[in-house]
């Protein structure tokens, strides 16, 4: 159908260049006097039959040609493409001006020259701009009128009785962990947990993998997430958006939520920085873990059973039931023994918290 069609445009592109440049191709090969040959039918016919018969080896080409264009436009996201054209619109407004001053000079290899580069280059840079710049156009259109809608806004909402919906992107790493499903299940989280597609896909292949470590991991991040659909009390979705521009899993959740205007919840460090730089709010696992923890508090005691020897001369280490490291300072002789210890500072990050501590005999010694 498609080859069809660009023969078809082949046809009526030879008319109309037949009726342009055969008349002064006659007059230029003394045909012009011919009254049957020198007729605007007859250059049309004539232009859209070699047109056309030239169609039928170049039309595959065409057809090829604009398949691979579909392909590339097909995986550019719709907002990109729309400010891109934008740009370009923009940018070939420019240059129409600048070329309608550049008239005024009078100088005939600049009046025909430049309004054809400057409509290029303005054109491009138009279109790269609005390209590329699209999240920032887009935060300062959204800034600019949510004054004037805010207060709108509010009172629809208030008159509707009706509250934003908290969308919330769950990334690999927690669902792996599993401890979403359990705080889940407590009511603490507000909202829709939103799954997009390309995470469940990096989950399959996890779930998919030759290593058995991580072929378990995957799929207890599938059972997880069967069990936050089965047991929360509001929804789950699964969402198909996705940035076929961008490769990396984190950085696609950065652009979704900040399309949703949602918050993602994670363990994961690196991403949390990540979404520090780009002013997304991030819900991290570890640190709700690290607030709900019991205090401890330097020259407290407790008891303790140390399991193994720490990494410096002398040093045992001993666990709390929450998974809490102790670092018991010459505890290296007590290993498999129930001792009670003195706590002497704690460390406290994002990856964790860590007690530090003396076996209390040791202390008073």
């Amino acid at each position: 159908m498609l080859k069809r069609v660009i023969q078809i445009a082949f046809l009526f592109i030879g008319g109309a260049l037949g009726f342009v440049f055969l008349p002064p191709l006659y007059e230029f090969i003394n045909l012009s006097s011919n009254p049957w040959l020198n007729n605007p039918y007859v250059s049309v016919i004539l232009g859209a039959i070699l047109l056309f018969l030239l169609s039928f080896s170049l039309s595959d080409y065409f057809v090829k040609l604009i398949v691979w264009m579909e392909g590339i436009l097909f995986k550019v996201p719709a907002a990109d493409l729309l400010f891109g054209t934008l740009g370009l619109i923009i940018g070939l407004i420019v240059a129409y001006f600048v070329g309608f001053a550049i008239e005024l000079i009078k100088f005939p290899i600049l009046t025909q020259v430049l309004p054809v580069l400057l409509s290029i280059i303005l054109g491009y840079l138009g279109f790269r701009v609005g390209f590329t710049k699209r999240d920032e156009l887009i935060t300062m259109f959204s800034k600019s009128g949510a004054v004037s809608k805010k207060k709108t806004l509010d009172a629809a909402n208030s008159a509707l009785g009706e509250t934003k919906t908290l969308y919330k992107l769950l990334d690999t790493s927690v669902i792996i962990d599993g401890r979403i499903a359990d705080i889940s299940s407590t009511g603490f989280i507000e909202g829709v947990l939103v799954v997009p597609q390309f995470v469940l896909t990096e989950l399959q292949h996890i779930a998919d993998s030759s290593d058995t470590l991580k072929r378990t991991r995957g799929r207890r991040g599938l059972d997880i997430l069967k069990k936050l659909q089965d047991e929360r009390a509001t929804t789950v979705q699964i969402t198909e958006e996705d940035f076929e521009d961008v490769q990396e899993v984190d950085l696609k959740l950065v652009r979704l939520a900040k399309k949703m205007g949602a918050q993602i919840l994670t363990n994961d460090f690196n991403l949390n920085k990540v979404c520090e730089l780009h002013h997304v709010q991030v819900l991290n696992i570890n640190d709700l873990a690290n607030a709900v923890k019991p205090v401890v508090i330097p020259g407290e005691d407790m008891q303790v059973v140390v399991i193994k020897d720490g990494k410096e001369h002398n040093q045992g280490v001993a666990y709390l039931d929450d998974g809490t490291m102790i670092v018991v300072e010459g505890g290296r002789s007590f290993i498999g023994q129930s001792i009670t210890v003195t706590v002497t500072s704690v460390l406290q990050t994002s990856a964790g918290r860590m007690i530090f501590a003396k076996p209390k005999d040791e202390q008073v010694a």
